[in-house]
């Protein structure tokens, strides 16, 4: 009876120290560029075709804040299409062409309008929902994106269907130029992604 008394006395006195402890305050900083990625797929057999914007300029709602929604929500991309990379100067040379320059604006636009979490476990991957405002060939749609923070880095990654941005004209063109080592078959559905670093910095305990 004595250790049961002592147990519990113990339990009681670390949840009330656990409880008066100081809470440590964080701040997030957002850290070094965002990297925009893409991946496009022709063939019947769906091969897939990367690669990032070479000129993305990206404005941040602020640079620090207390969470992540302080730091994205409000946060704007824009992307230079001209300066796609996809490690092939002839297939650069091509998307610009006939792809890109088949919309009625060389730019690419987005926004962060809301963020959801999923995921906030103390010690693992943060996971969540990121809802952009993507804005391409003059059409604006949302565009949900799917994100994980771990070790430092954000990784965001979702799909757009280029039907949705009236991009018909575009696709047929880059299919009719790539005709054959595309056998004939360019898929109107993109995978596209950003990644960014975002640093915690927190006071020391005292």
């Amino acid at each position: 009876m004595y250790k049961v008394f002592l147990s519990i006395c113990l339990a009681s006195t670390l949840a009330l120290a656990s409880e008066n402890a100081p809470k440590r305050h964080c701040t997030l900083a957002q850290e070094g560029a965002m990297t925009i990625q893409w991946k496009a797929y022709k063939t019947p057999e769906k091969i897939g075709v990367g690669g990032i914007f070479d000129k993305v300029s990206y404005k941040a709602v602020q640079k620090e804040g207390q969470n992540f929604r302080q730091i994205l929500v409000g946060s704007s991309i824009d992307i230079d299409t001209k300066s796609v990379n996809s490690k092939n100067k002839g297939r650069d040379a091509k998307l610009v062409k006939f792809f890109f320059q088949n919309m009625t604006s060389e730019n690419i636009t987005a926004k962060i309008i809301d963020i959801q979490a999923t995921s906030k476990v103390t010690g693992k991957p943060k996971t969540g929902k990121l809802i952009t405002q993507i804005t391409m060939n003059g059409i604006t749609k949302k565009v949900p994106l799917h994100y994980i923070f771990d070790q430092g880095t954000l990784k965001a990654n979702g799909t757009i269907d280029l039907f949705d941005f009236s991009a018909n004209k575009a696709l047929q063109a880059i299919n009719k130029a790539c005709f054959a080592k595309h056998q004939g078959k360019t898929w109107n559905d993109v995978s596209i992604g950003f990644s960014t670093h975002i640093k915690a910095v927190c006071d020391p305990i005292k």
